[in-house]
Parts: C-alpha cells; sequence; structure tokens
C-alpha cells in the first residue's frame, strides 16, 4: 500500500449510527482498531489494516477480513498504547493527512474519555482529525477550521492539555474574540450556529469541537 491521503478508522465500542458515513471524503485507507472490524464489516466496509492487541475481535470477522485482503497488526496485550491509538498512529505513519474516526464511545468510561483526549494528541498535530462519535461529530482545531452545523445547532469549544488562548469566532451566536479557555471551564458549552457553517480560529493551544447532529440517528 503506497502513501495515502485520508484514512478512515473504526474505533470499538457501541456500533456507530447507520448515518456515521454520511458526507465523508474520498477515503485511500480503512483501517479497523481491533472489535472496530466488526463495526466496519456491519456498515459494509471493506477494511485495508486491523490493528491493535486483537482481543476484542471475532475469529470469524477477521478471517474474512483476511481473506479480503486486509493485513493484520497485532500488538501485545501488554502494551502502552489503546488500539484506537495504534491505529490512528497506523494511519498517520502510512502519510494521511486526514483522518476521520467512526465510533469509540459507550462500554468503559474510561476508555471514552481516553478516546476523546486522543484525538487531541501531539503525535497526531500534524494530522486533520475529525470523529462520528455517538450522535455529534468532534473536529480538533489546532489553528482554525469551518464548521458545518445547521442554524440554531449546538456547538460546544472544550480546551485539550492546557489553555486554548487567542479563541476567535465566527457565525456563532455568543461570539468569542480572541479569548482564552481553559480547561475545566464551561466557557465554551452550548454555543449556537446562526448560519450553516461557523470559523474557529485560535492563536495557541488545541480544541475539541463537538457538533450534536440534529435529527434521530438509527
Amino acid at each position: 500500500m503506497g502513501r495515502v491521503s485520508t484514512a478512515l478508522v473504526f474505533a470499538g465500542g457501541d456500533p456507530p449510527a447507520t448515518t456515521a458515513l454520511r458526507d465523508l471524503p474520498e477515503v485511500d485507507v480503512v483501517i479497523a482498531a481491533d472489535s472496530g472490524l466488526a463495526h466496519a464489516r456491519a456498515l459494509g466496509l471493506a477494511v485495508d489494516v486491523v490493528v491493535g492487541d486483537l482481543d476484542s475481535v471475532t475469529r470469524e470477522d477477521l478471517a474474512a477480513a483476511v481473506a479480503a485482503g486486509a493485513a493484520v497488526e497485532r500488538h501485545p496485550t501488554a502494551k502502552d498504547a489503546t488500539d484506537l491509538e495504534l491505529a490512528l498512529l497506523a494511519a498517520r505513519d502510512r502519510g494521511a493527512r486526514e483522518i476521520v474516526v467512526i465510533g469509540g464511545h459507550g462500554g468503559r468510561l474510561d476508555h471514552f474519555l481516553a478516546n476523546l483526549l486522543l484525538l487531541g494528541a501531539p503525535d497526531l498535530s500534524g494530522v486533520h482529525i475529525s470523529a462520528r462519535v455517538g450522535d455529534s461529530t468532534v473536529t480538533v482545531v489546532r489553528e482554525g477550521a469551518e464548521l458545518a452545523g445547521v442554524p440554531g445547532a449546538l456547538c460546544s469549544l472544550l480546551p485539550v492539555g492546557g489553555p486554548a488562548e487567542g479563541v476567535r469566532t465566527e457565525r456563532l451566536r455568543f461570539p468569542l474574540d480572541r479569548e482564552t479557555l481553559f480547561p475545566g471551564s464551561t466557557r465554551g458549552v452550548s454555543n449556537e450556529f446562526l448560519t450553516t457553517t461557523a470559523t474557529v480560529t485560535l492563536e495557541r493551544g488545541v480544541l475539541l469541537a463537538v457538533v450534536p447532529r440534529s435529527g434521530k440517528d438509527t
């Protein structure tokens, strides 16, 4: 497999909504983190790479993926990174400049929180990362991002790894103008889209922009 531009990474946890694949960019490689393989197969996607200690994937799913040409990167159970982190690094190391994560919610609370914080990890700073998590889309904002929504939809800006400084917003109901958002503060929670897009920029730090999808997914 050559260098890739965009990677789709399936995490474990609860099954993603059938709408999770809506409006995706063109994808060059599909990577499954352990039991994320089952979620990819359930949504009808062929997986190129399966990564992890494989303690949650079924033999049937793994055998079917290998028979269809998937590569397997098996790691020991006693490892220093979660399966999702290993999958994200596998995508990065293949040259991905954009990664879309599907799933990662439900199950153990510590895993869920770790999955969210992982999205803003320094090791992934050179990659544009977004995630379809439960009923929300999460976008990692390092310097700036344009977010998609509908008028009245909620948008929360959550700093990770330290303060987010010089935060500016456009086309959100409650504007921020070179403000600092501190971890643990709710200052950036429950803003609202005024139009179908909004812009967020910052001078220093990392934000997770969380936008719940409108309507009820099935």
